[in-house]
């Protein structure tokens, strides 16, 4: 699929969203989805400065994110900054697509040069810092942010790993997912394979990404191999991150209620465009603007926004 993405960012989503073989979802019933959040809400300024705090990173952490090519943390977030940005983000999703999205996913991109909140997830020293020392690598800078919203009765998110969509000739690239609220089974939680599980049972893959026929032929390498990926429940506070290697998916959210996500990507600084994006790349030009292919990726809209602490 060498031809580029001529849709906005939405119409991507909404296209990748069928690429799932069991993208469609019975329409009911739907289970109530978690309670909402009643205790304290963060000050904005509160908010940034817990996202400018250090995070004592165990280095038994970095290294099951060498192993397996991703990591839950525990307690990144307070709870009352996860409510303060659930509050932002859910006021962010209606402005721009109302109240009433049955089945669809909706994303919100590039949302940092405008909105203060979302500016400090983005620019976070906390997650960025995490994230170098998790790449182990010197510098990171930001590729974008999102709001993510599996609404309810949205199916399955398709089998995938993030170096096919990513514009970038690195394999130092790191996605946070922070979900902003608890995540049941019933909302589907994201679900990483380890890297051994997919050399074991992916190798060699012969279908092409951007076809239906690719998420279903990895689901029946998964299941021949009795091979599983980590899917169980987000707690409120905790954040995962997935190297872009990581084959991952989603499942379909079965609740009355959205299950909503806060996401950065951080890529090595010095990586190059590639020579021949694609159309899973999405509107990468948004994302890299004035940055053509073969050139390094460095805009105004990529910062540094993380460095690998000294060794102690």
């Amino acid at each position: 699929m060498a031809t580029p993405w001529t849709g906005d960012d939405q119409e991507w989503w909404d296209w990748y969203m069928t690429l799932a073989h069991d993208a469609d979802i019975a329409p009911a019933p739907l289970l109530p989805g978690p309670r909402s959040a009643t205790g304290a809400v963060a000050s904005d300024r509160e908010v940034t400065e817990a996202l400018a705090a250090p995070y004592a990173l165990p280095d038994e952490a970095v290294a099951f994110f060498g192993r397996h090519g991703f990591v839950r943390l525990p307690h990144v977030l307070a709870p009352a900054v996860v409510a303060a940005l659930a509050r932002c983000a859910d006021r962010l999703l209606t402005a721009a697509h109302g109240t009433d999205n049955p089945g669809r996913f909706l994303a919100l991109e590039q949302l940092w040069p405008r909105e203060p909140l979302m500016r400090s997830v983005a620019l976070s020293r906390r997650l960025g810092d995490i994230a170098a020392r998790l790449l182990g690598v010197d510098a990171l800078r930001l590729y974008h942010d999102n709001i993510l919203s599996k609404e309810p009765l949205c199916g399955r998110t398709p089998w995938h790993r993030d170096s096919d969509h990513y514009p970038l000739d690195s394999t130092a690239v790191v996605t946070s997912w922070i979900p902003l609220g608890e995540i049941p089974d019933a909302m589907g939680p994201l679900a990483c394979l380890s890297r051994r599980e997919a050399a074991r049972a992916l190798s060699g893959l012969p279908a092409s990404p951007h076809r239906r026929s690719y998420d279903e032929l990895v689901a029946a390498r998964l299941h021949e191999a009795a091979a599983r990926p980590v899917a169980t429940p987000f707690a409120v506070g905790e954040v995962s991150f997935h190297a872009s290697d990581c084959f991952h998916t989603a499942g379909p959210n079965r609740t009355t209620a959205p299950r909503r996500v806060l996401s950065c990507t951080y890529y090595e600084d010095g990586s190059r465009i590639v020579d021949e994006p694609t159309a899973l790349s999405g509107a990468w030009t948004d994302f890299v603007p004035g940055v053509r292919p073969g050139e390094v990726a460095a805009s105004a809209l990529n910062p540094v926004v993380g460095t690998r602490a000294p060794a102690s």
